[in-house]
């Protein structure tokens, strides 16, 4: 293969970032062309690249960079199935959130500077996934970091952009300290950081701190991939542009962590203590974030909670030794999320809000975006795990997995010993997988019920203004442009034909390493059942809610005084399934369980404490004896000065002072 073609995969988005921001504001009309097409051909190359490679391959090609009197570092290039795939994955979600932004921001005066972020942002996901160097990666790692910041900060005018910019930021780089000390780590171990030479060294038993290594490592994948304790930054994330969360939450930033983990997990094989903090940390996430997305009302904080729970069902995976399943969904779920978060923006756009009990309030609304309703419905499908959607298939390949780490029967494929993974790490993962797939058919029920059917009471808009018929009779394709249109159909494609490769049980392992995802029929019904229990009760529960909405704002106006005049007075009550199925655990779910205010006691609070100490000490004692190291001077200066005044008398009188109080004291002490 010509090295030449798996290079410009990175190196055309870079190119065409810095094109953008050269020329972003002398020639603005250049600005989406320079966005798409390097990206556009990108993709293009990514999925030559793959053709070209086939299965069963890899290619490895590498030059010293510099020397460091240690592990070298190199700008190595390392091409597999696995990478090949992945990256097919950023080229053609990264292309649709291109073209999908064209129309989204087309009167965004700093759309220039936001589309060249875009592109790097993709070119350093691009670096993460083909990098064969743990030192060159890291660096793609950072600048999907810094890229992130500039990005959820966009619209740095708002008071919650920036402080969802500045969280996001901090809170990965908290997880970012500890993942460099473990790959530096990693690297003195293995005494490389080439990951093909760090591989070797864990399947020759020749690292000393594996444990140690994976925990490291695993911090600083909860933080980029979201995971609990790191989890928070990613729903605030969502004060961002639209496109940008899908982008995020599909194939990049998030994506980075459990594709580190999947690359790199023979290493983790060696230790069986993390995996099960691995399987812990993936049992947390999945749950907790489902119960919190069930009390969402925002459209796209349900879609962020979700894409957390997603991520915890990769992370399960891995945490029973299967990658193939965890890269199956990572690479489905990319697909399904991408286009989750492109509706929801075609959405939001026509209904300007981002309220889902808002959304229920808009008759018609469905009339008015009908690409954005379907599309929205084919990728809830997938998310919940319906038949025959892609999610049905990888989110058994993970309950398979799980079920057959907690049987002892771990399926590594080859990467590490079966027998490392502890069967405990299997059964946290299958049973918590069990109930998120019950709770995230509930939400996603939920979601599509409350926005689309909901009873239509209050027939005002979310601005509170009189709600009028014409809005229901304009024109779809004003509330849908055609720049934001096809990308929805283009990621519809994968979301429903993707999951067919899960009829073959072969051709995904065959790709990645050769071996099998081994379908299990009885986690297939398992989970088909608990997701079409959570569509059933979730349902139910909805009707519920629509009917005692009612029952509370029809009937009440009919015990009004016959002299008031006018229609009956409409109550805000939402019809939202939510509340009856989580009872009291809904406000703390809404909240997300508190964690940032335990965040914000443990931590910010004392920081802050700590802040002001200094301050005060620093203004009220060090520039004290600052300012006390000039004032003592000048005293002493003044009373010398007054003494010196040039009056004979004044120094006879000082003189005789002086001799009386010699005397005195002379006389006393004698």
């Amino acid at each position: 293969m010509n090295l030449a073609l798996p290079v410009l995969v990175p190196v055309l988005p870079a190119l065409g970032a810095a094109a953008t921001l050269a020329t972003g504001k002398r020639a603005p009309g250049f600005a989406r062309p320079l966005a798409i097409l390097p990206v556009a051909a990108s993709a293009v190359l990514a999925l030559v690249v793959a053709l070209q490679l086939g299965t069963g391959h890899s290619l490895d090609a590498a030059t010293r960079l510099t020397p460091t009197g240690g592990p070298d570092v190199s700008l190595a290039l390392h091409l597999d199935g696995f990478s090949s795939l992945i990256s097919v994955l950023v080229g053609l979600v990264a292309t649709c959130v291109q073209v999908y932004s064209t129309a989204y921001l087309k009167d965004d005066p700093r759309y220039p500077s936001y589309a060249a972020l875009v592109s790097l942002f993709t070119a350093a996901m691009f670096l993460v996934v083909y990098s064969g160097d743990l030192i060159v990666l890291l660096v793609g790692w950072e600048i999907m970091g810094i890229c992130s910041y500039f990005l959820i900060g966009h619209h740095w005018e708002t008071a919650d952009a920036r402080s969802a910019s500045l969280k996001a930021f901090l809170v990965t780089k908290l997880g970012d300290i500890p993942f460099l000390f473990g790959i530096f780590l990693l690297g003195t171990d293995a005494k490389s950081f080439r990951i093909t030479d760090v591989l070797t060294a864990a399947a020759d038993g020749r690292l000393g701190h594996p444990t140690l290594i994976a925990l490291l490592l695993l911090a600083g994948v909860a933080g980029k991939s979201a995971q609990f304790p790191l989890h928070t930054w990613l729903p605030d994330a969502m004060a961002g542009p639209t496109p940008v969360s899908a982008l995020i939450h599909a194939a990049t930033m998030v994506a980075a962590g459990i594709y580190l983990v999947a690359r790199l997990l023979p290493v983790f094989l060696l230790s069986g203590a993390a995996l099960v903090v691995l399987s812990v940390m993936a049992a947390v996430t999945m749950v907790g974030s489902a119960l919190c997305a069930l009390a969402q009302d925002d459209l796209k904080r349900v879609l962020a909670y979700s894409t957390v729970g997603q991520l915890g069902y990769m992370a399960g995976a891995l945490a029973s030794g299967d990658r193939d399943a965890a890269v199956f969904h990572l690479v489905s779920h990319g697909a399904f999320k991408a286009l989750l978060f492109l509706t929801a923006g075609v959405v939001i756009h026509a209904a300007h809000t981002n309220s889902i009990s808002a959304m229920s309030r808009m008759p018609g609304l469905r009339k008015r975006v009908p690409d954005a309703y379907w599309t929205l419905a084919i990728g809830l499908a997938a998310l919940i795990g319906l038949p025959p959607f892609s999610g049905f298939f990888s989110k058994e390949a993970v309950l398979g997995a799980a079920e057959h780490a907690a049987n002892g029967e771990a399926l590594t494929n080859g990467l590490g010993p079966a027998s490392a993974v502890p069967s405990a790490a299997g059964w946290i993962v299958l049973i918590s997988a069990s109930a998120t797939a019950l709770l995230t058919a509930a939400y996603a029920t939920r979601l599509w019920l409350v926005a689309f059917h909901g009873p239509s009471a209050a027939p005002a808009t979310a601005e509170g203004v009189p709600y009028s018929p014409e809005i229901d009779e304009a024109d779809p394709a004003q509330a849908e442009p055609h720049a934001m249109r096809w990308p929805l159909w283009v990621l519809a494609v994968p979301t429903m034909g993707f999951g067919i490769a899960g009829l073959r049980s072969n051709w995904l392992p065959a790709l990645l390493d050769g071996g099998s995802l081994r379908p299990s029929a009885a986690t297939a019904v398992i989970g088909t059942g608990l997701a079409l229990a959570g569509v059933l009760i979730s349902y139910a529960a909805w009707r519920s809610a629509t009917a005692r909405a009612a029952a509370v704002t029809w009937p009440a106006a009919a015990d009004r005084v016959p002299e008031q005049a006018g229609p009956p007075a409409v109550e805000t009550i939402p019809a939202d399934p939510g509340r009856i199925l989580l009872g009291p655990l809904f406000r703390p779910a809404q909240h997300g369980f508190f964690v940032d205010r335990l965040y914000s006691a443990a931590f910010v609070g004392p920081t802050v404490a700590a802040a002001r100490l200094v301050r005060f000490l620093d203004r009220e004692v060090v520039e004290t004896y600052v300012r006390g190291a000039g004032t003592a001077p000048r005293m002493l200066g003044w009373v010398v000065r007054r003494a010196q005044n040039g009056n004979a008398q004044a120094y006879l009188s000082a003189l005789l002072a002086g001799v009386v109080l010699l005397t005195v004291l002379v006389a006393v002490g004698t």
